[in-house]
């Protein structure tokens, strides 16, 4: 096993050094230029995105608003990428990885736009709504239905699978944590009795749809967010003194300037780029899935709200983790994933604040795995419409909720980093060509709004696109009234 590991980790460090990372910061230099700054010009218009409609689906009930897709998105988002893989980053890259995480965020906020306005353009119509994601816009987009079943393949994989795997592992190492910070003992049996009531919840919410995965989402992950922030916060104003020292230190690591643990500039740039990707899922392809699903009158209104995802994830919540560890004085070179960031708010705030940081892990990393499904369900749905098909993936994605519990967290964390590689290059090469149409509809959209409009999207305006299947006259959700709006 050890032998296996060496191997993965081996392929993993050469993969994302020489293929993943070049080629994601490439394109999203060339999606930033060519959509005209987008993620930083149209900050305001994230927000404004945010809002509902009044649209119906064909089973006659709401169909999933702007902020549920966000709220799904982001319930894969928020989860053990933001705990145990921001403590990774730190623990193998040092400080350094956390500048290389923030500066990544700002920079692929062109890539997540471009992927989640091409699968709103592409989307298509199903019985509670819609769906749709990269599978999609390869077969409707670029004409290869053969791209589109590979990406599906692969974010089944990646996302019902191994992820969903990391995300239950790393409840029941904080719920194990937790129970040993208290005295009691860690018993034998505790890791399969966690995967069994994991499996028990997940499936009662799961076998409902993705209304009630959306319901949960949103009710969930904004307040455990906000909870989470608020112990960061409390941990740095106890530790006010000591943030321009762990600046420095985050600014000096990033480049090289001082060397800690065998962690230089390339471990912390590789370490930052990967753990921050698996936390923001910029240009991984699994956002647009949730980002799809929902009713605007734009397609880009949700790639808008999908790049204020990117944001909220890394540059708060991800900083968050970040400064809660470096307060701490933390041990480098070590991978204990979330243990790292229990010990150091246990260390800040007492033993009550691990208890508090495994419910809200629990919480967080359980609306994790109802993302995760989704994204493969949506990509199931495109491979076949099989009722049976559907319902073997449900069974064995609870079967991997509980080995998650009992296995490894090495040889989780690695095969995550490996699946997740292949999946963004998969959904990388398959947006480098479509980018330009993300950027004419920005820019359709930029003019209406300079027209004091709230945009609206047909595809009568672009009649040279094929393959859109949705926004055809009439068909758009209803826009809010564009009286009083202005840009």
């Amino acid at each position: 096993m050890e032998s296996l590991n060496d191997a993965i980790v081996a392929f993993d460090n050469a993969f994302w050094s020489y293929l993943i990372i070049p080629l994601l910061v490439l394109l999203s230099l060339y999606f930033t230029f060519r959509s005209g700054l987008v993620q930083f010009r149209m900050i305001p218009e994230m927000f404004r995105a945010l809002s509902g409609t009044n649209e119906t689906a064909p089973d006659g009930k709401k169909p999933v608003s702007s902020f549920q897709a966000f709220a799904i998105s982001a319930a894969a988002r928020v989860g053990t990428g933001n705990v145990a893989g921001v403590a990774t980053a730190i623990a193998l890259g040092g400080p350094g990885a956390v500048l290389w995480m923030w500066l990544m965020s700002l920079l692929v906020g062109a890539t997540s736009f471009v992927e989640s306005t091409l699968a709103q353009l592409y989307k298509v119509r199903d019985r509670t709504g819609y769906r749709g994601g990269p599978a999609y816009y390869m077969q409707h987009g670029l004409n290869a239905r053969w791209a589109g079943v590979i990406f599906a393949i692969v974010i089944t994989v990646t996302f019902g699978f191994v992820f969903n795997a990391v995300q239950s592992n790393t409840i029941s190492l904080s719920v194990r944590e937790s129970v040993d910070a208290s005295g009691i003992g860690v018993a034998g049996w505790m890791a399969p009795a966690i995967g069994v009531a994991l499996v028990l919840v997940t499936g009662a919410v799961i076998f409902g749809g993705v209304r009630r995965i959306a319901h949960v989402a949103q009710a969930l992950v904004p307040f455990m967010a906000l909870l989470y922030i608020l112990m960061g916060l409390v941990v740095i104003a106890m530790n006010i003194e000591k943030i321009p020292g762990v600046l420095a230190e985050i600014v000096t690591h990033a480049f090289g300037f001082r060397e800690l643990a065998a962690a230089g500039v390339g471990t912390a740039i590789v370490q930052g780029v990967r753990r921050g990707m698996f936390s923001n899922e910029a240009g991984l392809g699994s956002a647009p899935n949730a980002g799809a699903t929902a009713a605007v009158s734009h397609p880009v209104k949700q790639g808008l709200v999908q790049t204020l995802g990117v944001y909220f994830d890394t540059l708060i919540v991800c900083s968050t983790t970040a400064f809660i560890i470096l307060l701490s004085d933390p041990v480098y070179g070590e991978n204990r994933g979330p243990v790292m960031t229990q010990e150091a708010l246990e260390a800040n705030l007492g033993t009550w604040s691990l208890h508090l940081l495994t419910a809200i892990i629990l919480l967080l990393a359980f609306t994790s795995v109802l993302g995760n499904y989704y994204y493969g369900e949506a990509n199931i749905g495109f491979l076949t419409r099989s009722t049976g098909v559907m319902t073997a993936y449900k069974w064995v994605f609870l079967l991997m909720t509980f080995l998650g519990t009992i296995g490894s967290v090495d040889l989780i964390w690695n095969l995550s980093n490996t699946s997740m590689g292949v999946m963004a290059l998969v959904n990388l090469l398959a947006i480098a060509p479509l980018g330009v149409i993300a950027a004419r509809l920005a820019k359709d959209y930029i003019e209406q709004r300079s027209q004091g409009l709230d945009p609206v999207f047909e595809r009568d305006r672009m009649p040279d696109l094929t393959g859109v299947e949705c926004w055809g006259p009439g068909e758009a959700a209803p826009s809010r009234s564009s009286a009083g709006i202005r840009a």
